[in-house]
């Protein structure tokens, strides 16, 4: 009676009697059943198991020699591993590109960009507009006619006059210029003790 483990459940053996029904793999697979075997029923799976192995081995042989035709095919298409890998990514970051979760977090990103960028185009306009009105304004002209007033009292003072008066900016202008004339040497004493700029 020849048993065919592959094609015959293990509860289900012939005869009617119930096998190993409920039974571990492990259990099964660690069992000794050489006992239970006839001397001509270990021969025949001692031809397979050799005949199995022989089979394993051809096949990795074949798997071997396509794989190593694979790579020659590849060398001469001029596909490399960087060029695998370019494609790869390219295709993985085109397969995510078009996932919802991809597609709903960038328009909702892109929606908040906006959002933001004219959040800021408007707080910019508001300060342009602050600055511009302050400039405008009666306390920003007072303190400007003050300065421009000081400065050229100052440029009186020390000798230098200007006839026009000049604007706010030529007077900012020579007043740095004062300043950096005094940096440079401090101011120097004429002969008779007066001092000179």
């Amino acid at each position: 009676m020849d048993i065919d483990l592959e094609t015959q459940p293990l509860d289900a053996h012939p005869g009617g009697t119930m096998g190993l029904c409920g039974r571990d793999e492990d259990t099964v697979a660690s069992g000794d059943f050489s006992s239970t075997l006839s001397e001509e029923e270990k021969e025949e799976l001692k031809a397979e198991l050799v005949q199995l192995e022989d089979e394993i081995t051809t096949l990795r042989q074949v798997l071997s020699a396509k794989e190593r035709h694979l790579v020659e095919i590849k060398q001469k298409l001029g596909m490399n591993l960087m060029n695998e890998l370019k494609q790869n990514f390219s295709k993985s970051w085109h397969d995510m590109q078009t996932t919802t979760a991809y597609k709903k977090t960038h328009e909702t990103l892109s929606h908040a960009g906006q959002k933001a960028t004219a959040a800021f185009s408007n707080v910019g306009t508001a300060i342009s507009r602050k600055f511009g009105d302050m400039r405008n304004s009666p306390t920003f002209k007072s303190f400007e006619e003050r300065v421009e007033t000081t400065v050229t009292s100052l440029k009186t003072k020390v000798g230098g006059t200007n006839p026009g008066g000049g604007s706010f900016e030529e007077v900012l202008s020579s007043a740095a210029q004062a300043s950096a004339q005094s940096a440079e040497g401090g101011p120097r004493r004429a002969q008779d003790g007066e001092l000179q700029c």
